[in-house]
């Protein structure tokens, strides 16, 4: 059944004009009236509806009863991405998401070619992100979207790890393997950018509780150190 998310307050019974993502998402999907969907708002459950009229500039939809369905992993997983490139963010933020991420929060390290210090373009660079998120949320059946906050200096990143009391970063010096560290609690991953998290950026991590995490001897791009790292900790958590 196709998925739509919708930022708005729903109500069982009452019929809505669907927003213009949602209701381009429909016309791409060439729905018509009296077809089922299913509408999340991205804060737990969803409500299984039918389409009641499909126009070309107006798209409505009856809603049904709340269903408390969730699909979040036991622990919450916040993962800290070092801002890389166009494309390869967008692939990390939409991986993190499909496998469980709680929250994803945009880290900017020393080797970071990317820089968004001008608050306009950081603000644009996050709706961006929650919307790739969304997105992510409606293909694998979340009904939960991570909180995504704006690019945040690695220095600056200490008030958001509150509660997260296992904190690993991926290096390739590190003597424990990943999944040797994983223990049944929130947890926080710290993925640094291409070419990697320089000496001082380690250093940093360190003084903020992260250890130091082997996943592997290749040298892999940042986005698949994602994908690599949440696939580890969400087959854990999957398994308990």
């Amino acid at each position: 059944m196709v998925r739509l998310y919708v930022q708005q307050s729903l109500t069982p019974g009452e019929e809505i004009e669907l927003p213009p993502n949602p209701a381009a998402h429909v016309k791409a999907r060439r729905l018509s009236s009296g077809d089922a969907v299913t509408l999340f708002t991205g804060e737990g459950g969803e409500y299984p509806s039918l389409l009641t009229s499909v126009q070309r500039r107006q798209i409505t939809a009856q809603v049904g009863d709340h269903q408390p369905v969730e699909r979040e992993l036991p622990y919450p997983v916040m993962v800290l991405q070092a801002v890389i490139k166009g494309e390869r963010m967008d692939t990390a933020v939409e991986k993190a998401t499909e496998l469980g991420a709680s929250a994803i929060i945009p880290t900017l390290t020393q080797r970071c070619v990317v820089r968004l210090d001008d608050d306009k373009r950081a603000s644009k660079r996050q709706r961006h992100w929650q919307a790739v998120a969304a997105s992510a949320c409606e293909q694998c059946g979340r009904n939960r979207l991570p909180w995504i906050c704006k690019p945040t200096p690695l220095e600056q990143v200490w008030p958001l790890l509150e509660g997260y009391n296992s904190r690993l970063l991926l290096n390739q010096q590190a003597q424990q393997t990943l999944a040797a560290q994983l223990k049944p609690e929130a947890t926080a991953l710290l993925i640094g950018p291409e070419g990697g998290l320089n000496g001082s950026d380690i250093e940093l991590a360190e003084q903020l509780g992260f250890r130091a995490a082997y996943a592997g001897a290749r040298i892999m791009r940042s986005e698949t150190a994602t994908i690599a790292a949440m696939s580890r900790v969400s087959g854990y958590f999957e398994e308990l």
